[in-house]
C-alpha cells in the first residue's frame, strides 16, 4: 500500500498510541522520520526511539512518554505542510506555538530542527508540524 503522507501517518500513530496508553509504536522507517523522532526526543516529547533494520526499509520504534498521572505528554500534534500544500517560512516569519509552550518542527537546509533553533541560526524552511 502506498502512502501519500508518511509524516502525517507517523504523527497519527504517535497520537493514537498515546491515547491508547501503548508503551511504544512502530512505523515504517525513513531518514526524515528518524530526524523527526530525534527532535521529539531532544525536546522531551518521547522517551526514546530505535531504528530496527529489516530486509526492507526498516522500522522506527518510538517509545512514548507519560507523566506521573499516566497522561501522554503530547497534548496535540498538527501537520502544517502537506503534500498538496507546502508551507515555507523564512526565519522572520516563524511564530511560536502556544506562546512558546509548544514547538514547530522545520525541515531546513541544515537538517530537521525546532523553530527556536531555526530562529537562532536565522534560517527558514518547510514547516512540518506543530507539537504541544
Amino acid at each position: 500500500m502506498t502512502m501519500s503522507d508518511p509524516i502525517a501517518d507517523m504523527l497519527t500513530r504517535i497520537r493514537n498510541g498515546g491515547r491508547a496508553h501503548h508503551p511504544s509504536v512502530d512505523m515504517p522507517g525513513s531518514n526524515l522520520k528518524t530526524a523527526l523522532a530525534r527532535v521529539l526526543k531532544d525536546e522531551g516529547f518521547i522517551r526514546n526511539y530505535k531504528f530496527i533494520k529489516d530486509n526492507k526499509q526498516g522500522i522506527i520504534r518510538v517509545y512514548l512518554k507519560y507523566d506521573k498521572n499516566d497522561q501522554h505528554v503530547i497534548y496535540g500534534l498538527q501537520r502544517v505542510s502537506k503534500p498538496s500544500r507546502r508551507v515555507y517560512v523564512n526565519s522572520k516569519e516563524i511564530r511560536p506555538v502556544l506562546k512558546g509552550l509548544g514547538i514547530s518542527v522545520l525541515s531546513t537546509s541544515k537538517g530537521v530542527m525546532t523553530d527556536k533553533q531555526a530562529r537562532s541560526e536565522k534560517i527558514g524552511g518547510e514547516v512540518l508540524c506543530n507539537i504541544w
